[in-house]
């Protein structure tokens, strides 16, 4: 017999805890059926930007602009027509509940308070399963304090909470001076799941041409330690379930993710490395440990390696890593004539 895969998301029983990131890779409906034909559990759709909205909005305007009143017979070679704004996006959620059978969860990025209470509003009334906010700060004001910050997400986060009834996920930075306190804050709010942690594009420059540029950099299995680490902290502390992202490439991955105290996954970049059927690859690299570990079930080892389970109190603490140095000097041995340092193997 098969273990059983099934985990909590939110409020919503998925069959396994792969979830689909928000990405481009499900804007196709041809790519949403084959997501759930590899076994996805569910899939987050595209990100409805409200920035996006307005750029486009502007340069519709400028170009009207651009030939008004271009001589006494024409005021314009344009029509009057204004932005759709969400509307094309708010389409293509209702085509994709259509397309498959498990939860689609609608993500939103806004701006503007007004924007974010609307849009939310109008992506309910789609058919998703859950909506997932995405709340971070691109600071470039030296003035403006954490606290500040914080508040302001907070209360947007209790704006959305109040207003709609689906189940309502936030997917956090980082970049916080207390993540802890936060998503305890968060979660006295009634949020049902907290991602960690969204992984935000940075600048880049090109030397050669001395300029900007913004590659797209896929995740690496490294990239997923921190949020193994709050995973770890955050088990039986919360109401909210966890969701790590983030480097979670393997099936290994999500097992540690999982021992940790996480309820689910969302990958991402497994996909765009591997293609589609690295999801299916994942679950049955799953079952297998399971089985070889004689696991029913996901609940028989969720969180076996978290704090509150370990008697170890520097496990997740940044101090470990001076631990590790020390007892590291126990088993190196120096070579002077070599001048170099020799490790017992790969088993340390």
């Amino acid at each position: 017999m098969s273990p059983n895969l099934s985990t909590n998301y939110g409020g919503l029983t998925i069959k396994n805890p792969i979830v689909i990131g928000a990405s481009n890779i499900v804007t196709d409906p041809a790519n949403l059926v084959k997501l759930e034909e590899a076994g996805a559990a569910a899939i987050v759709y595209k990100s409805l930007f409200e920035e996006q909205i307005q750029i486009e909005t502007l340069r519709l305007e400028q170009m009207r602009e651009s030939h008004s009143d271009w001589d006494a017979e024409h005021s314009t070679f344009f029509p009057t027509v204004k932005h759709a704004g969400p509307a094309e996006h708010l389409r293509q959620l209702k085509e994709a509940r259509k397309a498959i059978k498990i939860p689609l969860i609608g993500s939103l990025n806004c701006v503007h308070d007004d924007s974010w209470l609307e849009y939310a509003l109008r992506m309910q009334d789609t058919g998703i399963d859950g909506l997932e906010l995405n709340l971070y700060s691109n600071n470039i004001d030296f003035e403006l304090t954490a606290e500040e910050i914080e508040d302001h997400q907070l209360e947007t986060l209790e704006m959305v909470r109040t207003a709609i009834h689906l189940p309502l996920f936030v997917k956090l930075s980082p970049y916080y001076t207390n993540a802890l306190r936060l998503i305890k804050r968060m979660d006295k709010l009634g949020v049902d799941g907290l991602i960690l942690f969204n992984r935000l594009f940075q600048p880049d420059i090109n030397t050669e041409l001395e300029e900007h540029h913004y590659p797209y950099l896929f995740s690496n299995e490294i990239d997923n330690r921190l949020a193994l680490r709050y995973a770890g902290l955050l088990y039986k502390q919360t109401e909210a379930n966890i969701i790590c992202n983030t480097g979670i490439l393997t099936g290994k991955d999500v097992l540690k993710m999982l021992l940790a105290g996480a309820n689910a996954v969302q990958v991402v970049s497994a996909v765009y490395k591997r293609g589609i059927p690295t999801i299916t690859h994942m679950i049955e690299e799953i079952e297998a440990w399971m089985k070889h570990k004689n696991y029913d079930r996901i609940e028989d080892f969720q969180g076996k390696l978290s704090k509150v389970n370990l008697t170890d109190p520097f496990a997740y603490k940044r101090a470990q890593y001076v631990d590790i140095l020390l007892k590291s000097e126990v088993f190196m041995q120096y070579h002077p004539k070599r001048g170099e340092i020799e490790y017992p193997g790969d088993d340390y």
